[in-house]
C-alpha cells in the first residue's frame, strides 16, 4: 500500500527530486543564493541549480567539514548558502564546523540534509540520517524545518532562504504524496492541523504526517477521532498548538522517521509536561540501527507504519480510560 492511500491522498514525487526544483525556483528568485555541494548533487538534486547557473554552484568534493567551512565564509561575505549533502554525513561529518562557524556565529547559512530517516533503504545505515534531529537540535541558533509533502517542500526552500539567520531543512529520497494544495503558505513555528478529531492528538513530521492520516482514516472506523498535526516546524515549537491539542483531546501520540531518543517526540513531551500533561506514546525508532534493505520493509521492521501509529492511539487512549 502506498503512504497516504488511506487517507486518499494523491502519490507525490521523492522529496529530493522537489528540493531540486524548488532550489532552482528559489536561485531564480534571489542572486544570492548559491550552492555548495558535498559531491553528491546528482542525489540530492542540488544539481539543478549547477545547470541553470553553473557560477553559483560550488562542489567541494567529499570534505564536509571544508563544504561548511567556505559556505559559512561566503555567508559572512553576504551570500545565502545552501550546503548540501546527506544529512549523516553532513551532521556527523563536520559537526564542529557547523557549531562553531554557523551556530555560534549565527550566520546566514542554510544547512539541507538529505535522505533523512530510514526510507533510504539499501545504501544502508552508514548513509541514514537517523539523529540528525538530535543534533541539530542541540544547535541553539538553529531553526529547523522537515517538510511533509511538495507543497511544503517548496514554501520551506523559501522561506529559509528569507529567513536571516541558520536553519536546517531535512530533504528525503522517499516519494511523499500531496497532502496540501499546490502553491499552500506556511509559516515557520506554525504547526499545522490537517485533519480535526477530539480523542486523540497524533503529532507528526516528515513521512510520518501522511502516515498519521492513515492511522486516522483506520481509528474513524473504531469510533476514534484523531487530530493529525504536521509539526513541520521543530524549533522553534508551536506551544500553543501543541498545548491546546493536548488539553483537547486528552492523549498525544508522537511519530517521527527518527531515533525517538532527542527526537521530535522528546521535545514535544518535553513541553507539554510543562504546560498539558497528558498520556502519551510514541512511535519512532529505538535504539538501534537499521539495516540494508528496501525502504517498506524497513518501515514494517521498525515499526515506523500507519499499524504502528493506530496501535499507539489506541494504547494511549486506553491509558487515559485507565
Amino acid at each position: 500500500m502506498q503512504l497516504g492511500e488511506l487517507a486518499g491522498l494523491k502519490p507525490g514525487a521523492p522529496l529530493r527530486n522537489v528540493f531540486g526544483d524548488a532550489i532552482l525556483e528559489t536561485a531564480r528568485r534571489n542572486p544570492q543564493v548559491v550552492v555548495l555541494d558535498g559531491d553528491l548533487g546528482n542525489s540530492t538534486m542540488a544539481e539543478t541549480v549547477r545547470f541553470a547557473y553553473p557560477e553559483r554552484f560550488f562542489n567541494m568534493g567529499i570534505a564536509e567539514s571544508n563544504l561548511v567551512g567556505v559556505g559559512a565564509g561566503m555567508a559572512a561575505s553576504g551570500l545565502i548558502p545552501f550546503i548540501v549533502s546527506f544529512s549523516s554525513f553532513l551532521l556527523c561529518n563536520a559537526y564542529d564546523q557547523i557549531r562553531l562557524a554557523v551556530a555560534i556565529s549565527n550566520l546566514n547559512a542554510k544547512i539541507v540534509g538529505s535522505h533523512g530517516g530510514i526510507t533510504l533503504g539499501k545504501d544502508g545505515p552508514t548513509q541514514m540520517g537517523i539523529e540528525d534531529l538530535a543534533l541539530v537540535g542541540g544547535l541553539p541558533t538553529f531553526i529547523i524545518e522537515v517538510p511533509s509533502d511538495p507543497a511544503m517542500m517548496h514554501w520551506a526552500v523559501q522561506a529559509v532562504a528569507d529567513h536571516v539567520g541558520p536553519a536546517f531543512l531535512r530533504s528525503s529520497r522517499i516519494a511523499m504524496p500531496h497532502i496540501y494544495p499546490e502553491g499552500t503558505r506556511f509559516e515557520i513555528g506554525k504547526a499545522v492541523v490537517t485533519r480535526p478529531g477530539s480523542d486523540v492528538a497524533i503529532i507528526a513530521t516528515g513521512m510520518m504526517v501522511a502516515a498519521g492520516l492513515d492511522a486516522a482514516a483506520v481509528l474513524t472506523k473504531e469510533g476514534i477521532e484523531a487530530r493529525v498535526i504536521d509539526l513541520h516546524t521543530i524549533r522553534p515549537l508551536d506551544v500553543e498548538t501543541l498545548t491546546t491539542a493536548a488539553r483537547e483531546c486528552g492523549v498525544v501520540v508522537c511519530a517521527e522517521e527518527h531515533l525517538l531518543h532527542g527526537g521530535m517526540g522528546s521535545n514535544v513531551a518535553r513541553i507539554l509536561a510543562e504546560h498539558a500533561p497528558v498520556p502519551m506514546r510514541f512511535v519512532g525508532l529505538a535504539d538501534t540501527y537499521a539495516e540494508s534493505a528496501d525502504p517498506e520493509d524497513l518501515l514494517e521492521k521498525y515499526h515506523l507504519t500507519y499499524l504502528d501509529i493506530v496501535e499507539a492511539a489506541r494504547a494511549a487512549v486506553q491509558a487515559r480510560k485507565g
